[in-house]
């Protein structure tokens, strides 16, 4: 498995814990963009923005093309 594919495998692996998380407690806006230390979606949209960052990347180095 290359970096991408598995960037992509922790991206869909973090999707799935939050839509664990949702179903289980419901998901408020606190604690999407600003959860308290130590809650299931702390840094969540930091680590989810930089993993896309990160592919988009990789994907345009395989094409060779620019950002």
């Amino acid at each position: 498995m290359n970096k991408k594919q598995k960037i992509i495998q922790r991206m869909i692996e973090m999707q799935r814990n939050f839509i664990e998380e949702e179903q289980k407690k419901g998901v408020k806006l606190e604690d999407y963009y600003c959860p308290e230390d130590g809650h299931p979606l702390e840094n969540y949209r930091e680590e989810f923005a930089d993993l896309a960052t990160q592919v988009v990347d990789l994907a345009h180095e395989e094409k060779g093309s620019k950002r």
